[in-house]
């Protein structure tokens, strides 16, 4: 019926009718390769919460994909989603420590001056994505990290070409590519970390001092960290990306919902939350089973890969009322696009402070923005956002 690795013609474009399909006729279905597609809200809840009879350690499915002990295979079997406790629960730890309300509160009037110049720098016929969207966290996980300014030009491609190499189906090209990522991103952060060592940065706002030094439960080893270093460097750039272009693309096309967000602009919490549930910005998840489990009725063998398919499960009609309809005031809204349990997304909060006030702020001066039919899709399955958003300004809003 539906093959993720050979999906019909317009999935990778508009997902969102298949995804009904699927939660319609056959929610928990047998992929040809022997894994598992998950789309109701429940099964993906559930699995989320229960790290014992699901696991999110990769080695068995990745080995194949990208070859045991290459670049690709190393990262991402290192890195925090990954991965289960300990090393889950040590990295975990650290991050959290770093990303305190507090913390984030001392990040704030730096996401507001990077945004505000951004906006000052637009032309009147920008790409939003290129020149606005992706701009916004590669500033904000590099000040993080406290990579310097001249140096950040290659994270956003080093990025893409990772996080790429998660798709259902790889060229040799992309492939690859992303092995050449890892390797470049290795070298740079290797020479980052060891001039941190000579010259430590202050750890309650540097990431990487923090990381360097470790906690109570001890230190990374050289591996973990670079990985993880990765890890946090892509994971909060292309989702926040995706989650500002869509928005700006879904406001735009729903000019109803624009309308009601100026006239009302405390709604935009409540907006963010209704992007990320409509067009979830990393629409499949994965697990393992560490046992055999009956989800749905089917009969799933220990070891079976799972896509948790997290942009069906945040349409799922037993959860969301009208789930097709976009609905900015829309309460309550109990959408997965963070995942949940040990694994929810530790830079929810700050994902969440970053797409307010870059949606806010660019509403506030150019209300009346226009996007370009010719505007075009990320390409990709697993992530899911705008690969351009070519718009026409005028600045008719506040300064």
């Amino acid at each position: 019926m539906f093959d993720l690795s050979a999906p019909p013609e317009g999935f990778v474009e508009n997902p969102f009718p298949h995804y009904d399909r699927l939660l319609r006729e056959a929610p928990v279905l047998r992929q040809p390769d022997g894994s598992v597609l998950i789309c109701r809200h429940a099964d993906l809840n559930a699995i989320y919460r229960d790290t014992t009879l699901y696991i999110s350690d990769k080695k068995l499915a990745f080995a194949p994909k990208f070859g045991p002990g290459s670049p690709l295979f190393e990262h991402h079997t290192t890195s925090l989603v990954f991965n289960d406790p300990p090393l889950h629960s040590r990295v975990r730890r650290i991050m959290t420590s770093a990303l305190t309300p507090k913390a984030l509160a001392r990040m704030e009037p730096g996401l507001i001056d990077t945004v505000d110049r951004l906006l000052e720098g637009l032309s009147p016929t920008p790409d939003l994505i290129e020149d606005y969207a992706s701009c916004i966290p590669v500033q904000i996980i590099g000040n993080l990290l406290d990579v310097p300014m001249e140096e950040r030009g290659p994270l956003r491609d080093w990025s893409l070409a990772i996080l790429g190499a998660l798709e259902p189906t790889l060229s040799e090209a992309e492939l690859e590519a992303g092995h050449a990522a890892v390797r470049e991103f290795k070298a740079y952060l290797q020479d980052l970390i060891a001039r941190r060592r000579a010259a430590p940065g202050d750890p309650e706002t540097d990431v990487l001092t923090r990381l360097i030094a470790g906690d109570d439960g001890g230190q990374l080893t050289e591996i973990e960290l670079i990985q993880n270093c990765i890890f946090i460097l892509n994971a909060g750039h292309e989702t926040t990306t995706n989650l500002i272009g869509s928005a700006l693309g879904l406001l735009h096309d729903h000019p109803d919902q624009k309308a009601r967000l100026l006239a009302e602009p405390a709604l935009i919490g409540p907006c963010i939350e209704e992007v990320l549930r409509f067009r979830s910005p990393n629409q499949f998840g994965n697990r393992e089973t560490a046992a055999p489990v009956t989800i749905g009725g089917v009969e799933i063998a220990a070891g079976s890969n799972l896509h948790l398919c997290i942009g069906a499960a945040n349409r799922d009609p037993e959860v969301f009322e009208e789930p097709t309809k976009f609905d900015i005031g829309r309460k309550p809204n109990r959408h997965l696009a963070f995942a949940g349990g040990p694994h929810v997304c530790v830079g929810l909060t700050l994902a969440r402070m970053e797409g307010k006030i870059a949606l806010q702020r660019f509403l506030n001066r150019y209300p009346d923005y226009e996007i370009s039919t010719t505007r075009l899709g990320g390409g990709r399955i697993r992530f899911h956002g705008y690969a351009t958003l070519p718009a026409r300004l005028t600045k008719t809003g506040l300064t």
